[in-house]
């Protein structure tokens, strides 16, 4: 059995085949009947079966007719009733197509729709994701209407934080804000606006916390619209509710813009019976009567306030009212002030902020007044353990005297100065462990050391300890000094000793030489005569030949006397014999001679 295409659909209803239907009409010219399928196709599969490549064929086919318009109802059509992760085709087809036929505008409401459709997805995947939210906002704000962007905000501020925590709402509550101000600004519609904002006001839990900042916006939208009354109402609301310092100074700042006076008087009030530590409250409230005129109203505020048993910041407030009374040349109140807060404290900066005030007032004994200030500020503060405080007191001191004293006056400040040592000590650790030493700078006050002896005790044992130390080196220098001494008296009895030596060696090697001469003119014309040895007597030795000498003449006196006796012959023995030992004592006195030479040069190389 053969089925025509308009059946096919029907038995086969897939996408594929209205397509090809469509097709078919479209190839044979009927265009009108190809419309027509592709309407039917989408009817036929509705919103719950929706496929875009039905719609993707569907525009390409109005595309080719030049039905631009068409196309674009098709696209967008299609792009608001399909998901997003399904339409990825259809977007990109979109997007060329108007590239290819459409205008700036065009383009860019396809890249809104696909980001509001990133968007929607962000925040259907987790709603109490605040910032994709203001996100989503910004974009449909820049684009689409009022019902549509007011539609957002709804659905935004609907996802209100699970948890009653502070940090939780943060971010959710500037959702309120922004909803407000594009009613106000953008819209222009006042009394929507004021409906957001009790909306708002109404969410907050009041009694686990607030934000002063949705309160004053409100309070600051209801002055613009010229309701003060409704402004003064919201604020006081919310002082009665939970009161903030930011809301008592954002109420009070509005009355002092309206020029309401006694509106103010009645806040600053309200505000120290809220926050009586607070010192600026109490300063700003001072100022207040002091620009008013009514001085007596604000030293009696200054008066109350430093009688405050707990201040926050007690020095801010004692500096506010002195430079008031100095402002109205009250010197005598300021006198009065400084020497009641010095009772209170002995804080160096009291006592040079007082000497500055004595030497800025004009008149005679101003330079004795602050001099005198100083001392009792020395004298008061030598049991002070803060040093550095002590040493910047007498610098101050010494840039005075520097400035307007004499030189005794410097001098007495400088014999003041401390002395900068440095000290070690022993640090512990949180767990009671030894942590090591530390070395760290103390001061030594000359006053102290005067007055404490075991400080003078002190200094006397480092002065012993320094002599000690000095003369140690003294006697290492003496003893080095010592041997360099023995050193070189050592080094010269050798060198006399050597040169006595050599004369000694000289002094005979004349003699000899004055002996050989001699025996020479004795002995000219005779023979010469071996020795024992053989050897002949120009071959001896000098020592030798006088020896022989010496023989030669007792032969000729015993030859001379004709005896042959035991007696002679024993004399002439007993000669040779002597000659033979003067001999050897000659050599062993050359050996002498010679060693000491070689230690003598042994002791110059080492």
């Amino acid at each position: 059995m053969v089925l025509n295409s308009s059946e096919l659909v029907i038995v086969h209803p897939e996408v594929k085949n209205w397509i090809k239907y469509a097709h078919f009409e479209e190839k044979h010219g009927y265009i009108a009947h190809s419309r027509k399928v592709f309407e039917r196709a989408v009817e036929f599969f509705g919103e719950d079966n929706i496929n875009e490549n039905l719609y993707v064929a569907f525009a390409r086919f109005e595309e080719k007719q030049k039905e631009f318009e068409r196309v674009r109802v098709v696209y967008k059509y299609a792009l608001d009733r399909i998901p997003k992760q399904k339409a990825q085709e259809l977007f990109k087809s979109y997007t060329v197509f108007e590239k290819k036929f459409g205008d700036r505008r065009g383009i860019e409401d396809v890249i809104v729709n696909k980001r509001r459709f990133q968007y929607e997805e962000e925040v259907k995947a987790n709603p109490h994701n605040y910032d994709a939210w203001f996100d989503y906002l910004r974009l449909v704000e820049s684009d689409a209407d009022p019902d549509t962007v007011r539609e957002v905000y709804e659905r935004a501020i609907a996802n209100i934080p699970p948890i009653q925590e502070k940090r939780h709402w943060r971010r959710y509550i500037y959702l309120w804000i922004n909803y407000a101000l594009y009613e106000e600004l953008e819209v222009k519609d006042p009394e929507r606006t004021r409906q957001v904002y009790q909306a708002c006001l109404e969410l907050i839990p009041h009694k686990k916390f607030t934000f002063a900042k949705i309160w004053l916006l409100y309070g600051q939208f209801e002055i613009r619209q010229k309701n003060l009354v409704f402004a003064r109402r919201g604020m006081g609301t919310a002082i009665g509710k939970c009161p903030k310092n930011k809301l008592f100074k954002g109420y009070i700042e509005l009355e002092l813009q309206l020029r309401e006076f006694d509106r103010c008087r009645k806040l600053y009030e309200k505000y120290l019976e809220f926050a009586p530590e607070n010192c600026t409250t109490w300063i700003k409230f001072a100022e207040l009567e002091t620009i008013l005129g009514d001085t007596d109203r604000a030293r009696a505020i200054f008066e109350l306030a430093i009688g405050q048993p707990r201040l926050d910041m007690p020095e801010v407030l004692w500096k506010s009212y002195i430079d008031s009374e100095i402002e109205q040349e009250e010197y005598g109140n300021t006198r009065e002030l400084y020497k009641r807060l010095l009772q209170r404290t002995q804080h160096v900066k009291v006592w040079i902020s007082y000497a500055h005030f004595e030497l800025s007032i004009e008149g005679g004994g101003r330079l004795g007044r602050c001099r005198q200030i100083y001392e009792e500020a020395n004298k008061g503060m030598r049991s002070c353990e803060e040093k550095e405080e002590r040493l910047m007191l007498l610098e101050s001191w010494r840039d005075f005297e520097r400035e307007f004293g004499n030189d005794s006056t410097q001098d007495r400040v400088s014999k003041l100065l401390p002395e900068k040592v440095k000290k070690r000590r022993k640090l512990t650790a949180e767990d009671g462990s030894d942590a090591g030493w530390e070395e760290y700078y103390d001061y030594i006050f000359p006053e102290d050391a005067a007055n404490q002896p075991n400080l003078k005790l002190l200094a006397m044992a480092k002065m012993w300890k320094k002599e000690q130390m000095q003369d140690e080196v003294d006697e290492e220098e003496e003893e080095e000094l010592a041997r360099e001494r023995e050193w070189e008296l050592a080094k010269e009895k050798e060198r006399e000793e050597e040169e006595r030596l050599m004369e000694e060696a000289r002094q005979r090697e004349k003699e000899e030489e004055e002996e050989e001469e001699e025996d020479e003119e004795e002995g000219e014309g005779r023979t010469p005569r071996r020795e024992r040895n053989g050897e002949p007597r120009e071959k001896r030795s000098p020592e030798g030949a006088a020896h022989d000498d010496r023989d030669d003449d007792d032969e000729s006196s015993s030859s001379s006397s004709g005896s042959s006796s035991r007696s002679s012959s024993g004399s002439s023995s007993s000669d040779s014999g002597s000659g033979s030992d003067s001999d050897s004592d000659n050599d062993d006195e050359a050996k002498k001679a010679k060693s000491n030479k070689d230690s003598k040069k042994k002791n110059d190389e080492a």
